[in-house]
């Protein structure tokens, strides 16, 4: 008999007596409207088990055993969208939710609940697929648990993100915030600006070691994603009720992009790709109309694209050095009657919010973007600085997803971002008046890719802490406990053996008192992986 090993951990939970038992015969009956979450189900179960379970509708009799029952409730609105009730005894298991998506996470429950041999992917003999009885209501803490991935630094391609996709989902993680461009690469097909990924997706080397290293890896590095993958991909997530939030990071970071079109800079270039990290000086001219003529032909392909309502647009670390120097921004900052350099960016962002609001869509950014006349449309990501300013914008209505530099950035090392730092990370001001709570949507961990080449160094610095992160995003404040936590991820941790995941050891993503203590060196220099993490990369 397992454990009670799950994480999050549920909200309310009260263990039976007894339990039920997966057979061959087991049927699953569900609302006409849960069919494709249904088959998930099926699908999910089928490599390991062996059964081919029969999926019927639902029928008037509803005390048959050996029953999984999948039922929409309305009246369970009270758990949230995405709430479930979830009963299991030794007849039936029955997953109720107002929305499809509770069903879902219902599935995910019982799939932590199943011996980890489920996730084979072939038949296992000698196995008893028993689930124990419980009864759980469940809802989530935060309506937005995420995930950030860089791809701009390095591309990763379509099986590394939906290897992401699937474990987010497991966790009940819904929101993949996706960084498609960069200094050092452009991402994302658009038909208008073809030479965006002729030129801009690829660059001749890549500067390693730690961003004050001068030592240069000589092979070229280069990769993008089709419209058509990109709509693959977004499919993908569909299916696990994952929303991906697309970011076309403007008007810096975009190094790439001007490689390729010189002409929607100040200086009109040359540029080559970036092959070095950290801020670079080159960004978009704000004071060209030509440049805002680009960027609205592109973003018009990417809401065509993304079905998303929040497009992000990242504005962080916007270098003015150029503007001041640029006859275009002077005389734009003239004909505008902007103060200086800093409210050209508040310029920039507000017609950018202008344009995309006539488009049906939301804009978001990283906190820099926000001003004291910022407008309560805006979502902002906090990852640095700004308290007043971000607390400003909660009382304003605004939303915010909080991202905090230094405890939950994925891709610092574990002495620097330990296990049990991301864990107790609490995203709520602790001066905040209880009346604006709500306006926090919820935490998103960042995992930037300075560093990161390949699946195996992405699971490394990215499992356990995502783990924790999703559970703090699920789980209300008061019921968190690190060390249930830690005892239930041991046996998990077992569950993404089995799954392939090249996951950071116990001795490193628990560091010792000194190492921790120094960790704050180890922010400039590329992560060292053990010994450990080489013998056991897959």
């Amino acid at each position: 008999m397992n454990e009670i090993n799950i994480i999050p951990k549920p909200t309310n939970m009260i263990i039976g007596e007894g339990s039920f038992k997966i057979t061959e015969q087991t049927v699953i009956e569900s609302d006409s409207k849960l069919r494709e979450v249904a088959k998930y189900f099926k699908d999910l179960l089928l490599p390991a088990t062996g059964f081919n379970l029969v999926i019927t509708d639902p029928k008037t009799d509803s005390t048959k055993s050996n029953i999984i029952y999948l039922k929409l409730n309305g009246k369970l609105d009270v758990l949230s969208e995405e709430g479930y009730s979830l009963r299991i005894n030794q007849e039936r298991i029955v997953i109720s939710a107002p929305k499809a998506i509770g069903i879902f996470y219902g599935i995910q429950t019982i799939r932590q609940l199943l011996p980890i041999e489920v996730e084979e992917v072939e038949k296992r003999k000698n196995i008893e697929w028993i689930i124990p009885s419980i009864e759980i209501k469940d809802y989530p803490r935060f309506p937005w648990r995420g995930y950030m991935l860089d791809e701009g630094r390095h591309f990763l391609g379509k099986e590394a993100v939906k290897h992401i996709l699937n474990l987010m989902a497991l966790f009940k993680m819904n929101v993949f915030h996706w960084h498609l461009t960069e200094d050092q690469g452009w991402r994302i097909e658009i038909k208008k600006y073809p030479l965006l990924t002729e030129v801009g997706s690829k660059r001749a080397k890549t500067q390693i070691g730690g961003f004050l290293s001068k030592k240069m890896d000589t092979t070229p590095h280069e990769g993008y994603y089709t419209q058509e993958e990109i709509k693959e991909i977004i499919s993908y997530a569909d299916k696990l009720f994952i929303k991906i939030i697309p970011e076309i990071d403007i008007p810096g970071h975009s190094k790439a992009a001007l490689a390729a079109y010189p002409k929607f800079s100040c200086t009109g270039g040359p540029f080559q790709v970036s092959t070095t990290f950290g801020i670079k000086k080159d960004v978009f001219c704000v004071g060209k109309e030509i440049t805002f003529e680009f960027l609205n032909n592109a973003l018009d392909e990417i809401v065509r694209l993304f079905p998303s309502n929040i497009i992000h647009i990242g504005g962080d670390e916007v270098p003015k050095k150029r503007w001041k120097k640029c006859s275009d921004c002077q005389e734009r900052i003239k004909r505008e009657n902007l103060q200086n350099e800093k409210e050209l960016q508040k310029y920039f962002t507000n017609r950018i919010k202008k344009y995309l609001s006539s488009h049906g869509r939301r804009i978001m950014g990283w906190n820099q973007i926000l001003n004291d006349k910022s407008s309560n449309e805006i979502i902002a990501q906090k990852w640095l600085f700004g308290k007043k300013i971000i607390k400003n914008h909660l009382i304003n209505g605004g939303n915010v997803v909080f991202s905090q530099f230094g405890n939950i950035y994925l891709d610092y090392s574990y002495k620097r971002t330990s296990l049990s730092k991301a864990y107790y990370y609490e995203p709520v001001p602790k001066k905040l008046h209880q009346d604006y709570h709500n306006n926090i949507l919820g935490i998103e961990a960042p995992m930037w890719t300075e560093w990161v080449r390949n699946v195996r160094e992405l699971d490394w610095q990215t499992f356990p802490r995502l783990i924790a992160i999703a559970e703090s995003n699920w789980t209300p404040k008061e019921q968190k406990n690190y060390k249930s936590f830690t005892n239930r991820l041991d046996y998990l941790l077992k569950r993404l053996d089995i799954l392939g995941v090249n996951y950071a050891q116990k001795q490193e993503y628990q560091p010792t008192f000194i190492k921790k203590l120094f960790g704050f060196l180890t922010i400039f220099k590329e992560p060292k992986r053990s010994s450990l993490y080489i013998k056991n990369a897959k």
